[in-house]
């Protein structure tokens, strides 16, 4: 299938690895056929891979919701977007649709999938973040003109959709990775290990991912490794990690930190990738 330029993310995205694709390119397998990725996020790498076949999860049912929707409900979709105002009372009354967990079971999926795209583009730093309730609580960002209505992504990565053959999960990733069979790559993007102890960013989903989960990843990754599942995984370069993934082949990369409140503190940061091939 010949990629379109316009597929691309939808939504900012924590940990977003669009600026890392040319890095990555280098390292990947020389052919994919088919691809998994249990931690979709903003979904970069999908997007510039545009496989055939691929098997999309994230334990954000708000995220798959969104992308749902883009593949079966564009029209709706874009003319729903075409109704939201970039103002602070507006932005807020929305932000709030999620403390009423009884309205809000009972909007469409077109409008959860609005409401989402909406925030993500007017909020502040573009910052997706739930609290422990698992409402949305990024403040309004007052940007002059955000493009909260990107017709021409949105209908380009609704039309990728629709041809390729994609099936959209949002479960546990031990669940999805139990089910992959081999052929398939699969590249790993989980919630980054800290690298201090004021610097975790766990918001997307509410519950975290403690270094417990962490080890679980890994030994989901040694059980990919033992069937003979090529597999790639992003996360920071802290000792832990580095300790965690000492069987397997680790490329340092550099990526920009961009969402810490300092200024200052916002630069390039080591990440690893993980390989278990050559």
């Amino acid at each position: 299938m010949k990629k379109n330029k316009l597929v691309a993310p939808v939504l900012k995205w924590v940990g977003g690895k669009r600026q890392l694709i040319e890095t990555f390119l280098p390292l990947l397998p020389k052919r994919i056929t088919s691809y998994c990725e249990p931690f979709v996020g903003g979904g970069a790498l999908l997007f510039h891979l545009q496989p055939d076949t691929a098997q999309v999860n994230d334990i954000n049912k708000d995220l798959i919701c969104v992308y749902t929707t883009i593949r079966d409900s564009v029209d709706k979709l874009i003319g729903e977007l075409k109704k939201y105002k970039n103002e602070s009372d507006f932005f807020y009354s929305v932000r709030d649709w999620d403390r009423n967990k009884e309205k809000y079971s009972s909007l469409s999926e077109v409008e959860k999938a609005a409401r989402i795209l909406y925030l993500n583009k007017t909020c502040y730093n573009g910052l997706y973040r739930v609290n422990n309730a698992g409402e949305f609580n990024s403040p309004f960002g007052n940007y002059r003109n955000p493009n909260i209505v990107n017709e021409p992504v949105l209908r380009a990565v609704s039309s990728y959709f629709n041809k390729a053959t994609i099936h959209f999960s949002s479960m546990d990733y031990a669940e999805v990775l139990s089910e992959i069979k081999k052929g398939t790559f699969v590249y790993l993007d989980p919630p980054y290990d800290p690298v201090s102890e004021t610097s975790s960013f766990t918001g997307y989903s509410k519950g975290g991912f403690p270094r417990e989960e962490q080890i679980r990843l890994r030994e989901s990754c040694d059980e990919l490794h033992r069937r003979g599942i090529k597999f790639m995984l992003s996360n920071s370069a802290t000792p832990f990690i580095m300790e965690q993934y000492r069987e397997y082949n680790i490329t340092v990369v550099q990526a920009k930190r961009a969402i810490n409140s300092i200024g200052s503190k916002r630069g390039d940061v080591d990440e690893v990738v993980v390989r278990n091939y050559d």
